[in-house]
Parts: C-alpha cells; structure tokens; sequence
C-alpha cells in the first residue's frame, strides 16, 4: 500500500495494486524541456533514409540528419503525440542508437497509460524489451537508466506483489545511476525523494509482513527525501506541482510547520496545466486545512 502511495502521487500507475514508486514520471517523462527545445521542427528536412548510412562521406549528413531526427520526436512529445514518435522512431529500433531507444521506450510508456488494459501491456513489455537492448549498447547513459527503472517497474506492476517488492532497490539503483550519470536532472531527483518518502512512510507493521515474507526491506528516511526535493527544487524551481507538495509533505513529517506552510502554499497557488497540477492543488489546500 505504501509504494501504490507513491504512484497515485506520481502519476505512474495504471492497476491501483501497484507498489513502487517511480515518478514520470508523467513526471518522469515531460521535463527535458530546456535542452529539448533548442532544436525544433523547422531543422532542415533532410532525409531520414540517410540515418544509419554505413558510407563514410555521408556521415555528416547522418549526423545532421540523427539531430533533425531526434528534435522531430522531443517536439512531438511536447505535443503529447506518443504514437506519431513511435511510428517515427521504430523503423531505426535495430539501429542500435541508446538515443533513439530511450524515446522510443518513452513514448511507448507514455502512450500505455491511455490505452486499452491488453494494448498497454504490450507496449510496457515493448519499452522494456528495448531498455533491455538499451543497456547493453551502453550502460552509461542517464536517460537509459531512468527509463529503465520506470519500464522495469511498470513491468512488475503486471507480475505481482512479489516480483514488485524484490524490483524495489533494482528500481532505485537505476536511478541512483541515472543521476550520478546527470546531478542536474530535477525529475529523476524528484523520483528518488518519492521512493525515499514512500519507504520512510511504511507501517512498521507492513514493513514486518513483507520481510517476513519477501526477505530484506529496503529502508530510508524523510531526511534522505528531503535531500532530493531540495535539491531538484534548487536545481529546477517550480518545475512540478508533486515537487512543492512533497516537500511540503516532508516539512511536516519533520515537524517543521513553517517550511511546510510554505510550500503547501506554493503548491495551492502552482498554476494548473493539467490534471497532476490539480490533483497537488487540491490534496495541497486539503492539507492547509487541518493546519
């Protein structure tokens, strides 16, 4: 119940049994904005067949062409249009490009979370499979390891209880990577805190079913949370409604009222975009008042 906690709150959820925290979630997946939208649509129209050429005087042209490419496929995420980038991005899926993979894994996520309960299933085995492929052209690339423990946990999400609570630290170690791999990147930070908050926030007693039936429970505490709010806060300010709420969350738990004041307050005036904004907003304000 504590990890199906954290999904509800990240956006990360399809079955409300879920037990592990990962965040783009929605989150994970909307906030590479600032270097994203340094290349846009309007990039040369080269062709695409170029991508991949194996003839050496065409290599600049394949680079210039990966660019436009990659820039076409962050635009449409922008826009939301998961399936327009799968159909742009499969044809190179043997390419062998971790840059390619990642997105298409990404949207293939994203688009799962609006499909059928079968049609969803089979792209979170697909973006799975391609992480999967991902890792072992190159084991250190962030995106590759952020994406990987959100397939991953979205995949165990289908298995069971079991198959979810052992993919707990497996989850977590992927993140770890991730960051290590870029310090800078607020929305992997935000997850971690989750799963921080979440493990901190189990009943003793939950803790002790589980390890009794599971083994070793991973542990944490609301302080190493905090950490990484603060810090993707410091890093991105305002960049997620769930962001201020946490830390928000995490004040209190604290005991320090006035810090949680603060934020609750930034997270009730946080301009709503779309439902997750709302979602904060209103769980924010509810909080405010039993204050």
């Amino acid at each position: 119940m504590v990890i199906q906690r954290i999904l509800r709150l990240a956006g990360f959820y399809r079955i409300p049994q879920r037990i592990l925290t990962l965040q783009v979630v929605s989150a994970a997946s909307k906030f590479h904005k600032r270097w994203r939208q340094k290349c846009l649509l309007s990039a040369p129209a080269l062709s695409l067949a170029l991508f991949g050429s194996s003839k050496s005087n065409d290599s600049k042209e394949s680079i210039t062409t990966k660019k436009v490419l990659l820039a076409k496929a962050d635009a449409l995420f922008e826009s939301g249009e998961y399936q327009k980038i799968y159909d742009l991005l499969i044809k190179y899926r043997d390419n062998k490009d971790v840059e390619i993979l990642w997105r298409l894994s990404r949207a293939l996520f994203n688009h799962s979370k609006s499909a059928s309960d079968v049609e969803a299933k089979r792209m979170v085995y697909e973006g799975y499979d391609i992480m999967e492929d991902a890792l072992k052209i190159d084991n250190n690339h962030w995106a590759v390891h952020k994406w990987m423990a959100v397939l991953s946990d979205t995949k165990n999400e289908y298995e069971g209880i079991k198959a979810r609570i052992k993919n707990l630290l497996t989850c977590k170690e992927h993140m770890m990577k991730a960051i290590e791999l870029n310090p800078n990147d607020a929305t992997t930070l935000y997850m971690l805190g989750n799963w921080c908050f979440s493990v901190a926030d189990m009943p003793w007693y939950q803790r002790k079913i589980a390890s009794a039936i599971f083994g070793t429970v991973p542990s944490s505490s609301y302080e190493e949370a905090l950490q990484y709010f603060e810090t993707a806060e410091k890093i991105d300010p305002l960049f997620y409604s769930h962001n201020l709420l946490f830390l928000g969350k995490t004040y209190l738990k604290l005991q320090r009222k006035d810090e949680a004041m603060k934020y609750l307050k930034m997270t009730a005036e946080f301009p709503a975009r779309n439902d997750e904004d709302h979602r904060a907003k209103l769980e924010a304000t509810k909080i405010l008042g039993t204050l």
